[in-house]
């Protein structure tokens, strides 16, 4: 076979399929028995794969070596008679089920030509991938293939990804410096993502850009209260909780504008079974619904019991935080201001990580029958607990530092210095007796010994006082530097760790032989095994090195390019939106519930959103495998969130500005007012920051908190109430008798009239407007009307309304 030509364009492929061909083992080298045995089991399930596609699938298939060793990458391609079918089932399935048509929605397909539908070329590159991957993944019993990545019957099948498109990759990045320069995205912007990713990738850009562009009146409401120095207004935290009502219920409307617009609205009823559900218990009784509410019931007490342990350890950083390193003074004082830190990165983690395996563990225990829900049962458990990362340090100095910190700081330091003095004591004492029993008489000796009574263990502080800008720093933290911290992490990151990869990977390789690749006629073999014959040709870069291929001649240079890109890409990690969304979510509930303590953060919350549709758009073209298209019309379980915390805002909210209204603040004396301004940052306080938050611990029990919970009580209520005005005002002012609305109801009938004339039922509504214009029938018509049985008698021949309209005249 001749190389290809220079100019050759890459070849079709739909997606590709990453096959294990090496053993799963943790050890490095087999036993002969033991790696025959795995060649042949990897043989034959590559054997299986092939059939299944090849024969049972009807797609163009070929395997190619990938990156790693013992690695076969699998490309797919459907040939266009499979695809019209796919695209013809797709259509009768949606007509079932009560789904609008995409293409007659948006005019590309000729309304008055029902096959136009199911014509492949009609299809946007997103939707082809959709039904090839659908295909492959579905479960025969839903007319699938049934290979699932890292199921039961094909253990070796890693993954299955698309491959980038690089010219819309490049298009969609200059569009973001030259075109797309504003705080949102148009329809047509959103349409070409769509067109690319699927429903759920531009449903997500949809969402950031609804989100920022709603930030603009929240930041205006900010920067004007900033100015005017006054945090914790009431006004202000009326029109953020107003803000939030409003921005959740007009992009729900919004949402569903979407869904209409790309035909997936109603989606979730045509969604295909998950390849891991089971439909018979072992008893062979069918899983009904009320089993799997009550495995979501049983899974509560551990999440719960994980959320107990996450607070207490998050309590106790926020006290060593808040606390023990302001009452320090001893040696290192300096350094023990980092344990806090310390302290957070090397446990809350590692708490995150072993809840998220249960997590999982308990979702799939769950058995859900579908995608859509297992992912959100599961993304609401891990949410849960990274609400409670994000809020709980604000809530602690908001609603127990600020009002009970100078009791709490006496009480601290009280235990502090009677631990100290008890440590103090037994030390002497110990100290005591290892002088006695190594006769030690010198004094000098006695006071240079480490447990001599001349130490002095008294390291805390008498006079240390609670720091009145503690809320403004942590907002200030949470909505500045948190989010360059998450910017540089999507961005910055995965450059450093790939460069590190790489690096590792390329001295481990210089210490290893170099490994040979087999021949055509025991390449199955000898992909498992790593050995081949040493006088094969190479091909291919690979980290910057000369890898060993054997298809050199085989392949011209624009395959060899084509085939490093997609090694490339199936070495990069599968895009989830999960870490997306639950960015924004948690940014929302900054703005939503502390934003009142300082009026600043919707602006940073903007700035940081501009940066985060382009990083976003950047990560996903650079750093991860292409996005599989889902079909959807939602965000899901995060639609619910966002409404949750809209509700919670309006406690939170009532709360703060009941809590820190003015006669709570008092200014401190000379001294004291010296040392706030100087180390009180100008960002940190919307007013002034030498005000001390002060009460009357007598009274605060009845005065303080007992009003607090019935203000937050009463703000729960009155969001109920302005949701209901909100819901309703907007309900009829952006949906009803709009044009997706009316494109809805346009589309159904089309349907509907399409079928109904496959039936050959007359079109009635054609005929209801003819009779409408009240136009004379012919005499041939008439002729036939009075002609027609059943009038033996004359019956219809008589009329007798006119004699006695006639009559009454006379009379008169």
């Amino acid at each position: 076979m001749a190389p290809q030509s220079q100019s050759s364009p890459d070849p079709d492929v739909d997606l590709v399929v990453v096959f294990r061909a090496g053993t799963s083992s943790d050890r490095r080298f087999l036993s002969k028995q033991e790696a025959h045995a795995a060649a042949a089991a990897a043989e034959a399930e590559y054997l299986k794969l092939l059939e299944t596609l090849r024969n049972v699938g009807g797609m163009r298939v070929s395997g190619k070596r990938g990156q790693k060793n013992g690695q076969i990458l699998v490309f797919v391609w459907a040939p266009p008679n499979r695809l019209s079918k796919l695209l013809q089932r797709e259509r009768y399935t949606d007509f079932l089920r009560g789904l609008p048509v995409a293409e007659l929605l948006t005019q590309q397909a000729d309304s008055h030509d029902p096959s136009s539908f199911i014509d492949p070329s009609i299809l946007s590159p997103s939707e082809r991938l959709r039904l090839v991957y659908e295909f492959i993944t579905s479960t025969p019993r839903d007319g699938g293939l049934g290979i699932v990545p890292g199921s039961e019957n094909w253990s070796r099948v890693e993954g299955i990804f698309a491959l980038h498109d690089r010219d819309f990759n490049d298009l969609w990045m200059r569009s973001w410096t030259r075109r797309q320069i504003g705080f949102g995205l148009s329809n047509t912007a959103l349409d070409r993502l769509r067109e690319r990713f699927g429903e759920a990738v531009a449903l997500y850009f949809a969402f950031l850009s609804s989100y920022t562009r709603s930030l603009i009146y929240c930041a205006a409401l900010g920067v004007s209260f900033y100015i005017l120095h006054m945090p914790y207004n009431a006004i202000y935290s009326t029109l953020l909780v107003l803000w939030s009502i409003s921005f959740v219920e007009v992009w729900s409307i919004r949402e569903r504008e979407l869904s209409i617009r790309w035909g997936s609205r109603g989606s979730f009823r045509v969604e295909r079974r998950r390849a891991q559900y089971k439909d018979l218990d072992s008893n062979g009784l069918k899983f009904s619904w009320w089993r799997r509410d009550l495995r979501i019931f049983a899974s509560l007490p551990i999440i719960l019991l994980f959320a107990a342990i996450l607070a207490a350890l998050l309590t106790g950083i926020f006290i060593v935080e808040a606390f023990v390193t302001q009452l320090y003074t001893g040696p290192g004082a300096l350094f023990v201001s980092f344990t806090p830190t310390l302290l957070f990165a090397a446990l809350v983690p590692q708490v995150l990580r072993v809840y998220q395996s249960y997590a999982r563990k308990l979702t799939n225990w769950e058995n859900h029958a579908h995608q859509s829900t297992h992912e959100a049962s599961l993304t609401l458990k891990t949410f849960t607990l990274s609400a409670i990362v994000a809020y709980l340090g604000l809530f602690l100095s908001a609603f127990v530092y600020m009002p009970f910190g100078e009791q709490l700081m006496v009480a601290v330091s009280r235990t502090l210095f009677l631990t100290s003095a008890v440590v103090g004591e037994h030390a002497s004492r110990a100290a005591d007796y290892i002088n006695t029993t190594t006769a030690v008489k010198s004094d000098s000796m006695a006071e240079d010994t480490v447990l001599g009574r001349k130490i002095d263990l008294n390291v805390w502080a008498n006079g240390a006082k609670t720091d009145p800008a503690r809320l403004q720093n942590q907002m200030f933290a949470y909505t500045v530097t948190q989010s360059a911290v998450n910017t540089f992490n999507e961005v910055g990151l995965p450059y450093v760790m790939r460069k590190i990869e790489e690096y590792r990977s390329g001295t481990s390789g210089a210490s290893k032989p170099k490994s040979r690749l087999s021949s055509p006629s025991s390449s199955s073999k000898s992909i498992v095994s790593g050995s081949s014959s040493p006088d094969q040709k190479k091909s291919s870069w690979v980290n910057g090195k000369r890898v060993v291929f054997e298809d050199e001649d085989y392949a011209g240079r624009s395959e060899r390019e084509f085939l490093a890109r997609v090694r490339h890409e199936a070495a990069l990690p599968d895009y989830t939106l999960f870490e997306d969304y639950s960015e924004m979510v948690t940014q929302f509930g900054y703005v939503s519930l502390w934003s009142t303590i300082w009026p600043l953060a919707p602006v940073m919350a903007l700035i940081n959103n501009w940066l985060e549709m382009r990083s976003d758009a950047f990560k996903i073209a650079t750093h991860f495998r292409r996005p599989i298209p889902i079909r959807t019309d939602s965000i899901g379980p995060w639609l619910d969130t966002l409404s949750f915390l809209a509700w919670l805002s309006a406690l939170t909210n009532g709360a703060l500005v009941y809590l820190f209204r003015p006669e709570h603040f008092s200014p401190p004396n000379s001294d004291e007012s010296m040392v706030n301004s100087t180390t009180s940052s100008d960002f940190s306080a919307s007013s002034d920051p030498t005000q001390i938050f002060h009460i009357d611990m007598n009274t605060a029990r009845v005065a303080l908190l007992l009003p607090t919970l019935v203000v937050a009580l009463c703000s729960s209520h009155a969001y109920r109430l302005a949701r209901l005005i909100v819901q309703h005002i907007l309900e009829r002012a952006l949906w009803k008798g709009s044009e997706m609305a009316n494109r809805e109801e346009e589309a159904e009938r089309a349907v509907k009239g399409w079928y109904l004339r496959s039936l050959g039922v007359e079109d009635v509504e054609a005929e209801t407007k003819r009779l409408g214009e009240v136009t004379p029938i012919s005499r041939t018509a008439s002729e036939e009307t009075r002609n027609s049985p059943g009038d033996s008698i004359g019956f219809w021949d008589r009329d007798e309304g006119l004699d006695e309209i006639r009559k009454a005249l006379k009379d008169a």
